[in-house]
């Protein structure tokens, strides 16, 4: 395998992780990069983010109902809201307290995922 170039493409991409939080689509990260790289296509998005996510600079975000997202794996423990009306992820920083007892009686807990649904403030005006 060739090393990968530090191109002008893939800097704006990274640019992109690093500006904004919550996970965002490729086609997200496509309408933002293009202010940095305006030729930029989403054959070059999709390859570029699942190179960084190979090297394990992005983790791969699954939500219900949506197609795959990305957000820097750097961060922090967190959960997610999702926007039915415009399908946007929002970063939640905090747990709910005492998730292990939402488990049935005997069972052992050992990671945790929660997803909100509803609408964004942009959505509820």
């Amino acid at each position: 395998m060739h090393p990968q170039r530090d191109t002008r493409q893939r800097r704006a991409i990274r640019a992109v992780f690093l500006d904004v939080a919550g996970p965002l689509t490729p086609d997200d990260v496509l309408e933002r990069a293009q202010a940095h790289a305006p030729t930029l296509g989403l054959a070059t998005v999709y390859r570029n983010v699942k190179i960084l996510a190979e090297k394990g600079w992005l983790t791969e975000v699954e939500l219900p109902g949506s197609g795959m997202r990305y957000e820097l794996a750097a961060r922090p423990h967190h959960h997610h809201f999702m926007c039915r009306a415009c399908e946007k992820a929002f970063d939640i920083h905090r747990c709910p307290e005492a998730v292990e007892d939402l488990a049935p009686e005997g069972f052992e807990v050992d990671d945790h995922e929660v997803i909100l649904f509803g609408r964004c403030p942009a959505c509820c005006t």
